[in-house]
């Protein structure tokens, strides 16, 4: 167990420190964990069906938002409000260890549920987590503290790490970006209006910003990336005619194989792409990320 700020916390992320998490400090949990080290479930579990988390307005609570904190000789700090939060970082998981156990806020984590643990989010609270090398993205809600291992952005249930492909690898390259509901169920993602059923149309107003980029390079809203051709071409047909902007199917080889990422751009400017995005999302293409490609 480990002290934060002289009292003992049930806190799972503490010692979350995931698939991968050999390198982590030594921690005695015999009195709690009766599994040493963290490991996925045995046996087959298709996530493929798993619906993600569904944000909705949750008044604050003190339950795990004590600031400032300290793990490790380390202090950190809760931010005041979650909205207009948006960060990349590296994700990792955490299983059947920690499953059943109670976590900062004191509800059971549940390793089967799309869930995450974050060291300064409110919670609490929901974010959009897109894994940056295959365009997915999975809603969690976070309800724990953690990662403290490194430089790791934030912690997911093992589903919800399962979802967005990097279960086997441990960690993947990740934007987190917080999903806040107001009282009257207005929802903004990383500050901006936002419908996590797809079913209303919602309409940013169009943006200035300017973006450095380098010589050959373009700014794309991607809205998803395949192994086979096949669904990333039928995905650009459903696309043509959406929006004005050109489509395209770009096919790249990564660490782990190939892929086909399905991109509408290039734009001049950030705000024109955040702009198509949430055009895109209102149209029912709700996965999408806005990054920086070559021509």
């Amino acid at each position: 167990m480990v002290k934060v700020s002289d009292k003992r916390i049930p806190a799972l992320a503490l010692a979350a420190l995931l698939a991968g998490c050999a390198s982590s400090p030594e921690v005695d949990h015999s009195s709690r964990y009766t599994i040493k080290q963290d490991r996925a479930p045995s046996g087959s579990f298709d996530a493929s069906g798993l619906a993600d988390a569904t944000p909705r307005y949750e008044q604050p609570r003190t339950a795990g938002n004590k600031s400032p904190y300290t793990v490790w000789g380390k202090r950190y700090h809760v931010m005041d409000s979650n909205d207009g939060y948006v960060q990349r970082g590296t994700a990792s998981w955490y299983g059947e260890k920690f499953h059943g156990h109670k976590t900062s806020n004191g509800e059971v984590f549940d390793m089967y549920a799309m869930s995450a643990a974050h060291k300064s989010l409110r919670i609490p609270g929901y974010a959009r987590v897109t894994n940056l090398d295959n365009g997915r993205s999975v809603i969690v809600r976070v309800n724990d503290r953690g990662p403290f291992h490194g430089d790791r952005l934030i912690d997911l249930s093992y589903a919800a790490a399962k979802k967005l492909g990097y279960q086997s690898r441990g960690t993947a390259r990740v934007e987190v970006a917080a999903i806040t509901v107001r009282p009257d169920g207005a929802m903004f993602l990383a500050g901006k209006p936002f419908d996590a059923a797809g079913q209303a149309p919602v309409v940013a107003s169009p943006a200035s910003g300017t973006t450095e980029l380098a010589a050959g390079e373009g700014l794309f809203v991607q809205l998803g990336a395949f192994s086979q051709r096949d669904p990333a071409e039928a995905m650009r047909e459903r696309l043509l005619g959406v929006l004005d902007n050109p489509v395209r199917v770009r096919e790249i080889t990564t660490d782990n194989g190939r892929f086909h990422r399905v991109q509408v751009g290039p734009f001049k400017s950030e705000g024109d792409a955040r702009y198509a995005q949430n055009l895109l999302e209102s149209r029912g293409f709700r996965q999408s990320i806005v990054l920086t490609d070559s021509h």
